[in-house]
């Protein structure tokens, strides 16, 4: 049986900037995310990404087009999920945002505040002929813990729940069946929800390649290559 992911994103918001100095000599426990921009700080509202089922683009004149396909997963901190999945080949774009909510333009603060019904997700641009939905779902699996409700490690609200949300029959067959398959790797109960994916909001710029763009991120440094490793992405640049 595979053991639950001990490498999650921790989203608890750090006191004060004299804690994270003491926790860096005297840490035994994952290091916590920083909170969200003060208000004055937050940038504009985030806005709904076009998200055409089916982009396609010509590589050349003598070849046929490549039929693009949408996925789109939450899987706790959308940091983490990015810098995985963006370095696999056949996946062409990722893009950090909200989706499962009530609520029109959420903005990080509101979803952290558990306002508006947002999972933080990352939607993802794939080609199909490179790497398959089902390959994809196995990465999901892999890179969190789908075990826990509405929880990864230090993580803990329904912003962080693990979920699928499908974009096609063909799709939500699938997500269903690798529910099935990967079940069989776990002692606990797989918690992962299955939904039909609605309106993906794209998060604050600051937050999509959040990895690639703070490198020295301690937080980021303490989840991200541990899972770039167990899934053997850890040579793979960021596209």
């Amino acid at each position: 049986m595979i053991a639950k992911p001990a490498n999650t994103c921790s989203r608890i918001a750090v006191a004060t900037a004299a804690v994270l100095a003491m926790a860096s000599c005297t840490q035994t426990t994952p290091p916590h995310k920083p909170t969200p921009p003060n208000v004055s700080q937050t940038p504009t509202p985030a806005t709904p990404m076009n998200q055409p089922e089916k982009p396609s683009a010509t590589p050349s004149d003598n070849t046929d087009p490549v039929t693009l396909e949408t996925a789109t997963f939450a899987a706790g901190c959308f940091w983490c999920v990015e810098a995985v999945l963006d370095r696999l080949d056949g996946v062409s774009a990722v893009e950090s945002g909200y989706i499962g909510g009530h609520v029109d333009n959420p903005t990080y603060k509101e979803v952290c505040a558990e306002t508006t019904g947002h999972a933080e997700a990352v939607q993802l641009q794939f080609d199909p002929q490179r790497i398959t939905y089902a390959e994809l779902l196995d990465y999901f699996f892999q890179l969190h813990d789908p075990t826990t409700l509405n929880r990864q490690g230090n993580d803990v609200g329904t912003q962080y729940r693990s979920a699928i949300f499908f974009h096609s029959k063909a799709q939500q067959q699938a997500a269903q069946a690798a529910i099935e398959r990967w079940q069989a790797s776990y002692d606990d109960p797989i918690v992962t929800q299955l939904a039909e994916a609605g309106q993906f909001w794209q998060a604050e710029g600051y937050h999509q390649d959040y990895f690639a763009k703070n490198p020295g991120d301690r937080y980021c440094n303490a989840f991200i290559p541990p899972k770039l490793k167990k899934l053997g992405l850890d040579g793979k640049d960021d596209k």
